[in-house]
């Protein structure tokens, strides 16, 4: 039975109920965890590499490659509707538990370093007027981050219900300022600044290795995009997934490429690139005067407390599915009578917390973490693209639900093709920082594994595991000797 007032459904038996969401909420929890930090980070991210041409051509290689992957999570969420928590368990499916679990991992710890750089950017706002904050790394800032953190925590822990309505109304909320700053730089623009920014300033490379610059960027403001499948197991009608999926991405594809390109008719690319973030300020304060600046700072701690809150729910779902699959210990599969799986939550937040402590040692924290962040979530969407790529040609053999199509391919393939350029364009550095991060989990998996009393590796996963216990050992010697700096 459904209930008209709570979309929730009485399980048999007196189980505690299960929250489904509309496609309404679906495709705001989309927006929610894509709208975030990233947008009002853009101008300068995008000034620091690239000018007009170069931004130009990295929108449309990021846009079309994340409607690509956009399609993979629809295509998926219909042929497969038996996978939930779709980055992790589409991963699985196709390549094995060992990957499955990397999978799972990956996209957990970026979740946690992307939460990261939400506190950080908002202390740096505060910082603005409030020295003591700084850059949002300083004592008392990270003192003031650890509270909303674990404030967070008690809310998220009062059920799934309230936090995703709490969302899809900051969704809205969020999204005005933005609006308002397009439109107002649009008012401001000039044609002339514009034209000087063309090809980018004097410290940029090749146009090639301008765009090669921003490709992180993209992927940072562009993780969400799956958000919708990562949730699915709460979905009134599953077909909801896959169009939440493309409404989210359409809905915010137009604002982020907008942000970026009206930036560099106010202000010269150089200065642009020296701004202090939220960039997205210091471009309206140059544009309208300083009221510009505290109006943006307003709308992006509204905006980065909404993705704060959709990222923190989905990353505590993947642990729990994942739990739920025998892939993680058992103890993260538990779940309240409100259904909010409680000890992956509490997790996520203390990971969270560690990242947080750690940004104090570092020179650029808020950069560095938004660049991990998206290179932990290329495994997941590479290993998701693959999936696609298999059921497409193997249909039967992978139990796909209907008959696959041509497009099918053709989407999986480039898709495919699009994350494996990114992890190119990411570099070496992020991907050996990466493996830092992965080897140790296994750890996880073992215990997993040993409470099923099940063989620990096979010998493929043995061999993937010996990889990254020897791409985590270079990471640690490219830190210790300087090659590699946080």
């Amino acid at each position: 039975m459904t209930h008209a007032d709570t979309g929730t459904e009485t399980s048999p038996g007196g189980a505690p109920p299960a929250v489904k969401l509309t496609l309404l909420t679906l495709t705001a929890m989309v927006v929610g965890s894509m709208v975030g930090a990233g947008v009002f980070s853009l101008p300068r991210r995008f000034a620091q590499e690239t000018g007009v041409a170069g931004a130009l051509i990295a929108w449309a290689v990021a846009g079309f490659g994340m409607l690509m992957l956009a399609f993979v999570f629809q295509t998926l969420a219909v042929r497969r509707p038996d996978l939930d928590a779709g980055v992790y368990a589409y991963a699985k499916a196709g390549f094995g538990e060992y990957l499955g679990f990397f999978s799972a991992f990956g996209y957990w710890a970026s979740a946690c370093v992307g939460n990261v750089t939400y506190w950080v950017l908002i202390m740096s706002t505060i910082g603005a007027i409030a020295p003591a904050l700084g850059d949002g790394d300083t004592a008392l800032a990270i003192v003031l981050s650890s509270v909303g953190l674990w404030g967070f925590f008690l809310l998220i822990r009062r059920g799934v219900k309230e936090a995703a309505a709490i969302n899809r109304i900051v969704t809205v909320a969020k999204l005005v300022p933005i609006i308002v700053f397009i439109i107002l730089a649009l008012f401001c623009f000039e044609p002339s600044v514009f034209a000087d920014n063309f090809g980018g300033a004097d410290y940029a490379g090749s146009l090639f290795n301008q765009v090669r610059g921003t490709m992180l960027a993209t992927v940072f403001v562009f993780l969400g995009v799956e958000g919708a499948s990562v949730y699915s197991r709460h979905a009134k009608r599953r077909e909801d997934v896959g169009r939440a999926t493309l409404l989210g991405f359409l809905s915010v594809f137009a604002i982020f490429a907008s942000v970026t390109i009206v930036s560099y008719g106010i202000l010269p690319m150089a200065e642009i690139a020296e701004l202090r973030q939220p960039s997205m300020a210091g471009v309206l304060e140059a544009a309208v005067g300083t009221w510009g600046k505290a109006f943006v700072s307003v709308g992006l701690i509204i905006s980065v407390l909404g993705a704060y809150l959709a990222w923190t729910l989905m990353a505590a779902e993947v642990l729990f599915v994942a739990a739920k699959d025998d892939d993680m210990p058992r103890f993260l599969g538990r779940s309240s009578g409100d259904d909010v799986p409680v000890p992956a939550l509490l997790m996520t937040t203390a990971l969270s917390q560690v990242i947080l402590i750690v940004t104090a040692f570092s020179d650029d924290a808020f950069n560095f973490a938004l660049d991990l962040t998206s290179a932990l979530s290329l495994i997941p969407f590479l290993l998701a693209a693959g999936f696609a790529v298999k059921i497409a040609l193997r249909p039967q053999a992978e139990k796909v639900a209907g008959r696959s199509t041509r497009r099918e391919l053709v989407v999986g393939v480039l898709a495919t093709l699009y994350t494996a350029f990114l992890l190119y364009a990411a570099g070496l550095k992020f991907v050996l920082v990466s493996f830092i991060l992965y080897a140790p989990a296994t750890f996880l998996f073992i215990k997993a594994r040993r409470e099923q009393n099940r063989r620990l590796f096979s010998p493929a996963e043995a061999v993937i595991c010996a990889v990254s216990v020897v791409g985590a050992v270079i990471g640690v010697v490219a830190l210790a000797v300087g090659w590699i700096e946080l």
